[in-house]
């Protein structure tokens, strides 16, 4: 009786869970062995309307409170009793503006942020966002069939999923490099074609492509640049305004000759001494 009960009372609190305004709440675990539940907070994806987005209406789910150790694969895993469900993409926070997005790469990708983040999962019919609103749960994360890596098996797949393959990596950074060169050259071209060409009220566009181009500065050229500031800089100097700064101006070019005279005295002296006749 008492077990019953406490099932009864646990069912009943799981029905009275309260989820934010239009949300519906979807109940996992990591594992069999764990006893509290997590929830997922689900609705249908939806944008303003006349604004473009990302993502397909009527087929998309909306995702909150999404578990670190809850990636793509389970979250597809997860939902695919709904229906088939085309895309998964996990986001450290929701899209503000809706824009077109261009497709992940798998080499060039920001580092996931640890913590609960949000998804957009697409579904392949609209009849999957309507299922997934009334999924029942609780749902299994890590299951026999389909274990989460924790730990240091997770260290260690992740350490082995950071080796790149090089010609892989190769083939894509080619492909990214085309893709740019194409859009480059549309751009020039579009720009030859307005340029000189008025438009409704007589403008004429100007453009920066008739310039010269500008040349990088070697350090030679660097080094002529500051010393002719560093000569401008001394003009503007006022040297010997005052009679103290005069005297000692006269004083420093004294010590200056005196200093000279020596070393010359020094040098006649060694040259002498070099040219002495020495027979033996």
């Amino acid at each position: 009786m008492v077990a019953r009960r406490r099932k009864r009372e646990a069912r009943e609190a799981e029905e009275k869970l309260p989820s934010p305004p239009g949300y519906s709440a979807i109940p996992i675990k990591f594992s069999e062995k764990q006893q509290a539940c997590h929830y997922l907070y689900v609705k249908e994806h939806s944008v303003r309307e006349g604004t473009k987005s990302t993502w397909p209406q009527k087929r998309t789910l909306f995702v909150l409170n999404v578990p670190p150790y809850c990636t793509e694969e389970c979250l597809s895993r997860l939902l695919s009793p709904c229906g088939a469900v085309q895309s998964v993409e996990l986001q450290e926070k929701p899209d503000l503006v809706e824009n077109l997005k261009e497709p992940p790469s798998k080499f060039f990708h920001p580092k996931p942020v640890p913590g609960f983040r949000v998804a957009y999962v697409v579904f392949q019919k609209p009849g999957g966002v309507l299922a997934a609103s009334t999924l029942k749960g609780p749902l299994l994360v890590s299951t026999e069939s389909h274990r989460v890596k924790t730990g240091i098996h997770k260290w260690i797949s992740e350490y082995t999923d950071s080796v790149l393959d090089p010609e892989a990596l190769r083939a894509e950074v080619d492909t990214f490099m085309e893709a740019y060169d194409k859009k480059i050259a549309e751009e020039v071209a579009k720009a030859e074609e307005e340029e000189g060409v008025p438009d409704e009220e007589g403008w004429v566009k100007v453009t920066r492509r008739g310039r010269r181009p500008v040349l990088p500065r070697t350090e030679a050229a660097s080094l002529r640049v500051l010393e002719k500031e560093k000569r401008k800089r001394a003009r503007k100097e006022l040297l010997n305004f005052y009679a103290w700064q005069h005297r000692e101006t006269k004083m420093e070019h004294l010590a200056q000759l005196r200093k000279k005279f020596e070393e010359d005295k020094q040098r006649i002296e060694l040259l002498r001494a070099q040219r002495k006749f020495r027979p033996y």
